[in-house]
């Protein structure tokens, strides 16, 4: 299937055109070159369809034409559409320089090289699965209790929502999503799998919390356009909002579930951000507290993790699928082969995952750098009139700017967000791209900078966004009239006489 092919409604990515952002250039000899190639490929590989025109994407390739440099190139563009964490990679290059056999590769100051080197199961190294899990049950307060066996070992979080939706649907079924979500879901859940995502809308007048309404709305638009629903997708901390999800709206998908029979996915990569109250509640922990361990449901429900967000480890390709459920286990477990992790990156990170005293302080200190880096965007975006929603959680905000739009359209919101990448210089993702059907709602990350850039950031907004916003206004502030007009006017506005 096309994607948006049956909720067109959904998509409002935008596209640069010559009177925008960036103007397109004429069809040169390579890209006619390569159009006639792409005629001789795949369906899939012919057609344009990974989503790469989001202007959640476009905004990255705008950054990347003109990244900032405080030195080399301090007019330019700031990613702020980034989620990255930064902040805390002074704690692990420690623990490195502390342990370093660690990193060469040596165990008793024996090299264990050859035995890395060589061929290594897609299981997983056993005492790196061991630590995961026992760092995601101390996430959760160890009130969930996890097993190794249960754990699949992917290349990043992305492969292991993909490879959840090749175990659960077919192409054409399709996953609930409550909005607004993660811009990459488009890509990651869809793509390759022939899978449709189908929006629960949430809005602002309750803090984009899942209502038992919405989710019911959700399963009914899926039927109208003859999908088979095969469950509810959330992440939990959310992508974009940085909040938590509540017991109440955990219970609204637990009785939808149950009632639909489907399925649940947690995306929980988030999970160790948690700065501020209230606490982190897994979906397992949920159904731990309603006594569904021996229920059907309970092997219906997986989860989604990796080192990405926690740890600042991206580039490391740690991922994670939790289930019990043996079949999706084994199922799953193959399909990593496609994707594995090296065998040099778990021996590593097994040993500083293993390191329990470091773990500890690392979560309390990063919680904290985070807490105090989100507070700093909020006060700044405060100074200049703009507010963000309550949030306890992620690398990001989520940002209401919807008082600077022209008017409540999506070209409005288009047209400021061009503003803030254009004349303003910063790369943010606007509510559009993560499907957001109230529009002004932007998400501006804050950690994956430096204080001082974090501040650059806030000055611009505060002179050069807000004198755009003022000159606008300007220009559409009516003229005054003279008395004479105002008196002719009200002449030819008058009624007739009774």
């Amino acid at each position: 299937m096309q994607p948006y092919l049956h909720f067109p409604q959904t998509k409002l990515s935008y596209t640069f055109t010559s009177s925008s952002l960036c103007s397109s250039p004429p069809l040169d000899p390579s890209a006619l070159d390569l159009f006639c190639c792409s005629k001789m490929l795949s369906k899939k590989a012919g057609r344009d369809s990974h989503g790469q025109d989001s202007s959640y994407f476009l905004g990255w390739e705008e950054y990347e034409k003109n990244p900032y440099h405080q030195v080399h190139n301090p007019t330019g563009i700031i990613q702020m559409g980034l989620a990255e964490n930064q902040l805390s990679f002074d704690l692990v290059e420690s623990w490195l320089a502390s342990n370093p056999d660690a990193a060469g590769l040596k165990t008793n100051g024996e090299s264990i090289f050859r035995e890395l080197a060589l061929f290594q199961d897609y299981h997983g190294l056993p005492a790196f699965k061991k630590v995961l899990v026992e760092m995601m049950a101390k996430m959760r307060g160890n009130r969930v209790k996890l097993e190794a066996n249960n754990l699949v070992l992917t290349a990043g979080a992305t492969s292991a929502n993909e490879t959840l939706m090749f175990c659960l649907a077919d192409p054409g079924e399709a996953f609930l999503l409550p909005t607004p979500y993660y811009p990459g879901f488009d890509r990651d859940l869809k793509w390759r799998t022939g899978a449709e995502i189908v929006p629960i809308q949430c809005t602002s007048s309750n803090g984009f919390k899942i209502t038992a309404v919405a989710l019911e709305e959700a399963y009914g638009r899926a039927q109208k356009f003859n999908l088979k629903v095969k469950g509810v997708l959330i992440t939990n901390p959310s992508n974009p909002l940085g909040t938590t999800m509540t017991v109440d709206e955990l219970n609204h998908i637990i009785d939808f579930v149950v009632d639909k029979d489907i399925h649940i996915i947690s995306d929980e990569i988030y999970s160790g951000t948690v700065f501020d109250s209230p606490s982190f509640v897994s979906i397992l922990e949920a159904l731990m507290q309603r006594k569904l361990e021996n229920s059907e449901l309970w092997n219906r429900v997986h989860i989604v993790y990796s080192l990405s967000k926690d740890l600042g480890l991206p580039g490391f390709r740690i991922g994670m699928i939790y289930s019990n459920n043996p079949a999706v286990v084994s199922a799953a477990t193959k399909m990593s082969s496609f994707g594995l992790i090296s065998s040099q990156t778990q021996y590593l990170l097994s040993q500083m995952l293993s390191d329990k005293n470091f773990i500890i302080k690392y979560m309390s200190e990063n919680k904290k750098r985070l807490q105090k880096r989100k507070e700093m965007l909020v006060c700044g975006l405060k100074s200049s009139g703009i507010a963000c929603l309550e949030s306890n959680a992620g690398l990001f905000c989520w940002v209401d700017m919807r008082h600077l739009l022209r008017a409540n359209t999506s070209e409005a919101e288009k047209e400021l967000w061009e503003k803030v990448v254009r004349v303003v210089g910063l790369n943010i993702s606007p509510g559009a791209s993560c499907h957001c059907t109230e529009p002004g709602w932007f998400r501006m990350c804050f950690a994956n900078m430096s204080e001082e850039t974090l501040r650059v950031a806030m000055h611009r907004i505060k002179v050069r966004l807000l004198d755009v916003h003022r000159t606008r206004a300007a220009m559409v502030k009516p003229a005054r009239l003279s008395p004479k007009w105002v008196k002719l006017l009200a002449s030819l506005n008058r009624g007739p006489d009774r």
